[in-house]
């Protein structure tokens, strides 16, 4: 996300790598697959070893300009499947379709896994009454100041992984005294503390960076675990923040 420069990108795939990530979280929004299938291409990556996700933009939701903008997916990203496909955002009118469409991808073995990003109950719910196959991931914004808990309630009890995007949340907060106290408690940064409650608490979480010891940095979070007072405290800092869109409204 926002990583426009080939360079920049090929140097944070080189540097995720070597610090042991496999999940590459990319989507036609962000308009660098093709960046990204480059910078793999140039690492030699066994794609058997990687998962690589994307995801079809809100204006690629019709029937025919989804299937056409998947093609130019994998393309774009050097590859002839993707692991996790999932559709953007819950756009009221073109939603339905498009999961139908996603749907077909899979009985084609396009795709490993189908998903959605930013869904709430409310539209999950609607999925439920409309089709057999629900989604495998949704993909949402969460972090410790939007710990969105019956939303996560919600997918794990209907088998639903939930994928947090932004979970430093931007770098806000990073200076927050509960953070830092906990931080100091185990010898960790701030933002790993952040990384490490997205997965105390279930989901897969997404750190993005460019920067080589970052990357390091935000994969340096299974040596320890947060106790049940640290995840006590954390629990307060809960403020309902999205520092990205807000789909609650969305009908």
């Amino acid at each position: 996300w926002k990583v426009t420069n080939q360079k920049d990108l090929d140097d944070a795939v080189k540097s995720a790598l070597k610090s042991g990530y496999t999940h590459f979280d990319s989507a036609q929004k962000y308009d660098n697959e093709a960046m990204l299938g480059q910078a793999l291409k140039e690492q030699g990556v066994d794609r058997k070893k990687i998962f690589i996700t994307t995801k079809i933009w809100n204006n690629n939701f019709w029937p025919g300009d989804l299937e056409e903008s998947f093609e130019q997916s994998l393309k774009n990203l050097q590859t002839d499947y993707i692991d996790l496909l999932l559709l953007h955002f819950p756009v009221t009118e073109t939603r339905r379709m498009a999961w139908t469409g996603l749907e077909n991808l899979l009985r084609q073995d396009k795709v490993k896994a189908i998903g959605v990003s930013n869904y709430t109950i409310k539209h999950l719910e609607e999925m439920k009454r409309y089709f057999k196959i629900l989604p495998a991931v949704n993909q949402v914004e969460l972090h410790v100041f939007l710990q969105q808990p019956e939303l996560l309630k919600y997918c794990k009890e209907q088998g639903i992984v939930v994928e947090a995007y932004s979970p430093i949340a931007h770098g806000h907060g990073l200076d927050n005294k509960i953070l830092i106290e906990i931080a100091n408690k185990h010898s960790k940064s701030t933002a790993q503390i952040m990384v490490r409650w997205c997965l105390e608490v279930g989901t897969v979480p997404l750190p993005k960076s460019t920067n080589q010891d970052r990357i390091a940095e935000n994969i340096d979070v299974f040596d320890f675990e947060l106790d049940e007072t640290d995840m006590a405290k954390l629990k307060l800092l809960d403020q309902d923040l999205r520092t990205c869109w807000d789909p609650t409204n969305v009908p």
